[in-house]
């Protein structure tokens, strides 16, 4: 057996355990691993879960727990976060990836899997591609810093709304030295 099949045999392995230990679906997880592959360019990453202590329950907009909010390390080195979550679109919800830097800047925001018929542009590079750069102290409002989509304004403010949510969960935890 040669080296590159060595590799994939323990790729797959490290991504079985990573799929049974977040307990995220194993699509999302695929695509998730494919998003990490891309920014960080790499595939020797180790996702842990981020612990939130209990008593920021009820503190924090966006609910982050053990099996949607991930550090990204890379040699015992912290290189990211991940975060993965759904938000409603008109009739169903839709599943998104936000990446982080270790400064807690918007590295990449992604939809993973968008259910409704309409709406599905939000998924689109063009228009997520305006979180980049941003962090916990610019503003997400919709229309004023998140440009509209026609056929999707349902979609568009719940993607904004969420991020905006998370983000300001981000700066929580930032001003009281969990991350």
């Amino acid at each position: 057996m040669n080296f590159k099949n060595i590799f994939s045999i323990l790729f797959f392995i490290s991504l079985f355990f990573t799929i049974s230990a977040f307990q995220l679906p194993k699509k999302t997880t695929k695509k998730v691993a494919k998003e990490i592959k891309n920014v960080f360019n790499t595939t020797d990453y180790i996702l842990d879960s981020v612990s939130i202590p209990p008593s920021f329950d009820g503190k924090l907009k966006s609910s982050l727990n053990n099996s949607n909010f991930f550090s990204i390390k890379l040699n015992d080195t912290l290189i990211g976060f991940a975060y993965v979550d759904s938000a409603p679109s008109k009739t169903a919800d839709f599943d998104y990836l936000i990446l982080l830097d270790p400064k807690l800047v918007i590295l990449k925001t992604k939809v993973l899997m968008y259910r409704e018929e309409y709406g599905g542009e939000i998924a689109s590079t063009r228009w997520l591609k305006q979180f980049i750069g941003k962090t916990f102290t610019n503003s997400y409002e919709y229309p004023k810093d998140i440009s509209a989509i026609s056929g999707a304004t349902i979609s568009v403010r719940s993607m904004t709304y969420s991020v905006d949510c998370f983000m300001n969960s981000i700066r929580v935890l930032h001003e009281n030295n969990i991350l």
